[in-house]
């Protein structure tokens, strides 16, 4: 194969300060990389981003969503890189970061899918370890956010026993920095198009989960900037509730016997970590 890495970021009349530093971040590396800039936007005033030989970039001249626009990288990607990183215009990481999962990955090929410990840019940490979804879980989240079972509902759904502080094999990862193994990819597929923007993330994951270990890490970290846009513009809130739709249309609604399985396995894995933690405690005592 032609690299060690491929990275994809789609851009959507991004600001070119913050996607700046996410390039700077990928390209810090002594391996051999290939980041591909897939543009989504109306025109292609920000093909100039990067003169570095180690970007392409590509001009899809129109908004063809934002699982279809990384497809395109991830399809070359597939004969290239036994690894791809599917990564968010607003993240950023330090100098070894990629050296590390990359030596990781190759020493655990039960993995297909990894995320690292994601921290907000004050050093604070953002949980996106979840449990997959049923629809009361999502729009309770969204519409009934400060009813009483809502709330009990998303601390379940969002895994509020789990500390973050160990590797934990969880069927649903934020796709903010998605480390992918293509070989799983070749088995799974990539990105479901139905998905034009929202839940494509959990779409995959929960397909790699089926066939590899998709696994917190957290080990490294990395920093998001993690902007919540379906809550203040109304047309994202469109296309996530359209993707919720889709999601559930594929999945199931209510019936859903595999969700229940992955998110019961997942329960019992934080029980028993939790666990292990408080027989330490009790013989130190």
């Amino acid at each position: 194969m032609d690299f060690d890495i491929t990275a994809s970021i789609v851009l959507y009349k991004t600001d070119r300060e913050i996607v700046n530093k996410a390039i700077s971040s990928f390209l810090d590396t002594g391996m051999s990389v290939k980041l591909y800039l897939v543009d989504n936007s109306p025109s292609n005033e920000l093909r100039s981003l990067s003169t570095d030989s180690r970007v392409e970039y590509i001009f899809n001249n129109g908004n063809i969503g934002f699982g279809a626009a990384h497809n395109i990288a991830i399809y070359r990607a597939l004969r290239e890189a036994p690894y791809h990183l599917v990564l968010n215009p607003d993240v950023t990481f330090d100098g070894n970061i990629l050296e590390r999962i990359f030596a990781f990955m190759k020493q655990h090929p039960e993995v297909g899918q990894l995320l690292p410990r994601v921290l907000y840019n004050d050093g604070s940490p953002q949980l996106l370890c979840k449990l997959l979804p049923s629809p009361y879980d999502l729009f309770g989240r969204r519409f009934f956010k400060n009813a009483r079972w809502a709330i009990r509902r998303n601390e379940r759904y969002e895994l509020a026993d789990f500390d973050y502080r160990h590797n934990l094999n969880v069927p649903n990862l934020s796709g903010c920095f998605m480390f992918l193994r293509t070989e799983v990819l070749i088995t799974v597929g990539v990105f479901d198009t139905r998905f034009f923007m929202y839940l494509e993330d959990v779409d995959l994951t929960r397909r790699i989960h089926k066939v590899a270990q998709t696994l917190f890490y957290p080990a490294v970290h990395i920093y998001h900037g993690f902007e919540k846009g379906s809550y203040t513009n109304p047309q994202l809130l469109k296309y996530h509730i359209r993707s919720a739709l889709n999601y559930f249309n594929k999945w199931g609604w209510l019936i859903d016997g595999e969700r229940d399985d992955f998110n019961r396995r997942v329960m019992n894995s934080i029980q028993a970590l939790n666990n292990r933690k408080q027989d330490v405690s009790d013989s130190g005592n």
